[in-house]
Parts: structure tokens; sequence; C-alpha cells
């Protein structure tokens, strides 16, 4: 249980906690009423948001998992402490995500997405009507379960007969396959110490294992951090340096996510060019893609790509390569480094 503690005459206050994830609840009220998600988004950062309650939380093998009903943002995925996705912003991540790389590509037909497991990347997927199969591998059950089973918006798509759903670590799974790819996306959880995934953003991955995975024209797309002007130095330069040593045409592109409380980055690349045209993109969206996009236009799109001074001086003197021996981290840390 947790501690009680007095402020200056305020209802005492205790604080149950799961790793990263705190819940404070006064004695007074109902605990709905009063519950409470913080997350630590640097040792003198933290930021935190009304619950309605919580769905699930608990330690899988690989992580610590959250799912949460919150006032704000509604259900709230939450891994190792970390804001993964929210109900009610996520299209603005899944869209920017998915659909460029696939807009980009003459004629996508199979997708592979690493990790996703809430669904909503392969949801996003599926949309474009060229769609003949969607692999999405996550390595923790736990996570996909919960959310299969708590997330309504993506029941359609996990019952979708082309989407193939594998439990595996991703990287053995792309080695173990002989197939190819037109679209291979990284939906990993940020790379924190001790996590599951940091592996996933390394050049002797990208180089060795992804790329000969992928089709003639195949295209890569990852998330790739936050990529705001006070932590775009975390880990998003470094993957889009990364990738660059990797690929012969590379594109970082950015939006604002609220739930995240910052501006986050993606990182797109291929060894063909990448057609970036608002009107042709718009004509692709219009053609493609089963209903109506919320946040992403051909417009949108090119904006997203144009980045602000400081973000673009950093990419371009960016001389760090991410690999095992040398990663960048996020604020945080995985279950291997708990105690």
């Amino acid at each position: 249980m947790g501690e009680a503690l007095e402020f200056f005459g305020y209802p005492s206050i205790e604080y149950f906690k799961t790793t990263d994830l705190i819940m404070e609840q006064n004695h007074d009220q109902n605990v709905e009423d009063d519950s409470w998600f913080e997350e630590e988004i640097d040792i003198d950062l933290k930021w935190s948001f009304a619950l309605n309650r919580v769905l699930h939380k608990g330690t899988s093998e690989y992580q610590d998992i959250a799912l949460l009903d919150t006032k704000r943002f509604g259900k709230v995925l939450v891994i190792d402490g970390k804001m993964q996705s929210a109900e009610v912003d996520e299209f603005i991540y899944h869209e920017c995500l998915i659909h460029p790389a696939l807009l980009c590509h003459p004629n996508p037909k199979t997708v592979f997405i690493m990790g996703g497991g809430e669904g909503s990347a392969a949801r996003e997927a599926l949309r474009h009507r060229s769609m003949d199969k969607v692999v999405m591998c996550d390595i923790d059950k736990e996570v996909v379960d919960f959310c299969r089973k708590h997330l309504s918006a993506n029941h359609e798509a996990f019952r979708n007969n082309k989407l193939n759903l594998v439990i595996n670590d991703a990287k053995a799974e792309l080695e173990e396959r002989e197939e190819k790819f037109d679209i291979i996306v990284g939906d990993l959880a940020d790379p924190v110490e001790g996590g599951p995934c940091y592996q996933l953003y390394t050049k002797s991955f990208y180089q060795n294992i992804l790329k000969p995975k992928l089709n003639d024209n195949g295209i890569f797309v990852t998330q790739a951090g936050p990529a705001g002007v006070f932590t775009h130095k975390e880990v998003f330069s470094s993957i889009y340096n990364t990738i660059k040593q990797v690929f012969k045409y590379v594109r970082a592109y950015t939006a604002h996510v609220p739930s995240f409380a910052d501006t986050w980055g993606w990182v797109v690349a291929s060894d063909e060019p990448l057609g970036i045209d608002a009107k042709n993109m718009d004509k692709k969206i219009a053609e493609r893609i089963d209903g109506e996009l919320l946040y992403l236009n051909g417009a949108s799109f090119v904006a997203s790509t144009i980045l602000n001074k400081t973000v673009a001086k950093t990419l371009k003197n960016e001389t760090h390569v991410y690999t095992e021996d040398n990663a960048r981290f996020i604020h945080g840390q995985g279950v291997a480094y708990r105690i």
C-alpha cells in the first residue's frame, strides 16, 4: 500500500505506485473522483491527468503495463511508465506513422508491423484497398490481449482476415521469415534502459535484418521518439542519423501529439525516391484509403517534413550512430533495470 501524508492542512493523500505509475487518492472522496496518472518525463519534469479508473496494471515478462481510463484522453496505454497511446488523439500518431509510407509506395500490398500491440497501426494499414496482408508482430501477449479486449476502436482490425497476428520478438520473426514486404513499420515502445526493444533501433538491425526483408521499392518507417526543441536530442536525431547510414533516401517528420505533451517524430526511408507532393498525396488518399482521415492530408504531411531551425540543425550535424554498445535512451527504465 501507500503512505498517507498531510500537506499544509489539505486532506491526506495516499500514493499507490506501480514503478513509474502513480495513483493519488483523496481519502475524503470517491477513488474515481480523485485518482491521477503521473508520468515522469525527466528527473525534474512530470505531468499528470485525472483518471476515471484503472482497467489493468501489472508487469509482464517484458515490461510494466497499465491500461487506464482517463477523464481527458479516454483509454490510454502506458508501458514502462511512458504514455504509448491515448484514445482521443491516437489517430494523429497512427495516421502519421502508417499513411505517408504507404502513400509513397506505388502499390503497397504487404506490411510487417514491429510492435503495434494495441492494433491501431494495423487498423490504419488495413484501410488501404490494395492491402493483401498485414503481419503484426508484438513480443508481449499480455499487452495485445488487454488492448484487444478494451480498445473497441480496433475490434474490427483484430477480426480482419488479412491480419496475421504473431507473438514473438520482431527481430527473430523477421530473421525466420523467408518472405519480403512492401512496407516495414516500427511501432515500437521508446528505447529505455532495460526495455525490450532498443536493439530494434540499431544500425546492425536495420542493415542486416530489416532491409533485406524489403521488396524492391520497399519502404521502412519508424516512430522515433520525442522531437521537440528540448527533447529531440534524446533519441530522435540519433535514430534519423542511424537510418541515413543504411538507406539512400531518408526523411524525418514531426507532429504535436497532445497526450504525449510534446512534438513527436517519425523517420521514413527507402532506396527509391520518396515522392512527397501535397496534391499527389491528396489524390492517393482519395483513391486508396477507405474512410476519411482525421489528421493527415497532403499539405499537412509536407508541412510536417519542414523542421524548425533548432531541430533541423541538430539532424544535419548529428554524428551518433545507434548501436547495441552505444545506445541512447529516453528518461526511464525498463523491467530489466529495476530492483
